[in-house]
């Protein structure tokens, strides 16, 4: 069974990858979709993303990673012949949100199914907004992302 992993991953954190690394021992393939998110406007380009997530996945074999813009999830899933679309959840705003979200999905394509993953306790407060804030600040962020997304973070904000 095939899976996409949707989201605007600017930047990718511990969450995401935990959630990736989890999934990958329940699908046999993942795509981690770094799509346009109309309400946000990106730190990073989707190239500098994809290339960030890419760093991190590099040896899981069944996980894989590309960008597709101005185009709806469904859509996507449906071009990359992908069953479900996986989504982690960090808290119960989160699950109200993402249920939304995975209505419209079903009423879109109705073979399309979601799974939602929750996210391990120590992952549950961080998000890519947070992380930004906190980096913009010279903070640490270490346990919150990657070396590599570290590095990156520094290079555009300080």
């Amino acid at each position: 069974m095939k899976a996409i992993f949707p989201g605007s991953f600017d930047p990718i954190t511990c969450g995401h990858i935990d959630l990736i690394k989890r999934a990958s021992l329940i699908f046999d393939e993942i795509v981690v979709l770094v799509m346009t998110n109309t309400s946000k406007s990106g730190l990073f380009s989707s190239a500098e993303r994809v290339a960030l997530i890419k760093n991190e996945i590099q040896d899981i074999a069944n996980v894989t990673a590309e960008a597709r813009e101005n185009v709806l999830t469904v859509q996507a899933a449906k071009d990359l012949e992908a069953q479900v679309i996986l989504r982690g959840l960090r808290s119960s705003r989160d699950f109200l949100y993402e249920t939304d979200i995975a209505a419209i999905n079903k009423k879109l394509n109705p073979t399309l199914e979601t799974l939602f993953l929750p996210t391990n306790n120590e992952y549950g407060h961080i998000s890519s907004s947070l992380i930004k804030e906190v980096a913009k600040f010279d903070g640490n962020l270490d346990g919150l992302v990657p070396p590599n997304v570290q590095a990156a973070l520094k290079d555009k904000l300080v």
